[in-house]
């Protein structure tokens, strides 16, 4: 008589239990909580224990704000490496890798569309690409929205996302703050809306230029803002700079910005303002 019986069960090991769940979840980096990542996918990657904005691509960001059938326009500009430039990694090898790693020819993507009931023209930065950073293809491209802006009269949006601009191509990168510059004052002089949107980072060049001209200057929550880094500008004026420096919170309170809108919030936010920026 048998008066027990083994069952059998197959053995999994750490390693297969590590593979089957290796990136589905995701660490938040300000509460510190474990998220289901498909959970944090249709929160708009915003932690949604503590609301904390995880940093977003630029296809990702086209696509919450403007309506289906929208157009991506300008994609076929390509850095030429016009200094020959090379580091510790050659620049070409670099931007190899970026545009394998992200899919796009460099850190822009401009598209044309309806937000809400406005035709508007976007142009949305990609961190991913290089530090999201400026050079003359970043440049061409937002001088190029700029005028297609100009062109039909449709409100200009730009979400900036950079560390700043792209040294690799020195003084062609720095040509670009000017360029748009100008381009936005044309587009001021038009009467055409131009709205600036913030997201972490957005420092250096492109917080000296284009960033901060817009009609409207809003961000996200917590998102870096600055020109010079808290470091370099610690060592130079000697002195402790205070909590939170360079954070939107921080840069609302002291009238660097107008508005801080939550990623959830910013779809209906611009669409409200361009109602009675253009009525």
């Amino acid at each position: 008589m048998t008066w027990f019986k083994r069952e059998h069960h197959a053995i999994v090991n750490d390693a297969e239990k590590t593979v089957r769940t290796e990136g589905l979840w995701i660490k938040c980096g300000s509460c510190g909580q474990v998220i289901w990542k498909a959970e944090m996918e249709a929160n708009l990657q915003v932690c949604p224990k503590c609301g904390y904005h995880f940093r977003l691509d630029a296809r990702s960001r086209i696509e919450n704000l403007l309506e289906p059938g929208y157009e991506l326009v300008d994609l076929d500009l390509v850095s030429t490496d016009p200094l020959q430039f090379t580091d510790l990694k050659p620049y070409k090898r670099r931007l190899a890798e970026a545009q394998k790693k992200t899919g796009l020819n460099d850190a822009i993507v401009n598209a044309i569309g309806q937000l809400g009931p406005h035709s508007v023209v976007l142009s949305v930065m990609e961190f991913s690409f290089i530090g999201g950073s400026m050079g003359a293809v970043v440049g061409e491209t937002i001088a190029r929205a700029v005028d297609r802006s100009l062109a039909t009269r449709h409100p200009l949006i730009i979400v900036a996302a950079s560390g700043g601009a792209r040294m690799m191509e020195g003084l062609a990168s720095l040509m670009q703050l000017a360029k748009i510059s100008a381009g936005l004052a044309k587009l001021d002089d038009a009467k055409i809306p131009y709205i600036s949107v913030m997201t972490d980072p957005t420092t250096g060049g492109v917080t000296a230029s284009f960033a901060m001209l817009g009609d409207l200057n809003i961000a996200e929550p917590g998102a870096l803002i600055g020109f010079a880094g808290a470091r370099v500008i610690e060592q130079t004026i000697r002195q402790k700079l205070p909590e939170g420096f360079q954070r939107s919170e921080f840069l609302l309170q002291h009238g660097f910005l107008d508005a801080i809108v939550a990623r959830k919030d910013i779809k209906q936010y611009l669409s409200q303002t361009l109602s009675w920026m253009t009525a």
